[in-house]
């Protein structure tokens, strides 16, 4: 003879969709001889920055700095956080794509900032009081139906 759990025995534990069991990711420890990691962005670029030990080479989407960044104030933008800090003993690769070249360089200034952060803290308030923390999130407005532009009206005449 079968014998049957009442219903008040068996107890569903049901989650709630929107709780969150999981902690938040903490920041991942940095082992020694590894790389650093962080992104920067403006207007449409997206950088992916590696910071690692080094002799102070700039790579570029597997190109030299100078060679990929033809204006030498481009390549200086791209590299500044480490001009500023006069930190010499790190290489640095960057992949960059999406955007004009002079978004590309600050993409990259920005992710370089965030990746020497991550490596020491200690640099923060100094990159912050040059600026270099701050993401400048502005984009191109979109065009709006019945403009020839964002925000330019069409030609209009009278007669």
């Amino acid at each position: 003879m079968e014998t049957t759990i009442p219903k008040e025995a068996v107890k569903k534990e049901v989650k709630h969709p929107t709780a969150h069991t999981a902690p938040a990711a903490a920041p991942r420890a940095h082992k020694p001889g590894r790389y650093t990691e962080a992104g920067g962005r403006r207007k449409t670029a997206i950088a992916r920055v590696r910071l690692m030990a080094g002799s102070g080479k700039v790579t570029v989407n597997g190109k030299e700095l100078k060679h990929y960044f033809v204006l030498s104030r481009q390549a200086a933008a791209a590299r500044s956080p480490l001009d500023q800090l006069k930190l010499v003993d790190f290489d640095v690769t960057a992949h960059v794509k999406g955007g004009g070249i002079h978004a590309q360089a600050e993409a990259i200034r920005l992710g370089l900032s965030r990746a020497i952060i991550l490596k020491d803290p200690e640099w923060k308030p100094r990159l912050r009081a040059i600026g270099f923390m701050t993401r400048d999130s502005r984009m191109v407005e979109r065009k709006k139906y019945g403009k020839k532009k964002a925000r330019r009206s069409p030609q209009w005449a009278k007669r």
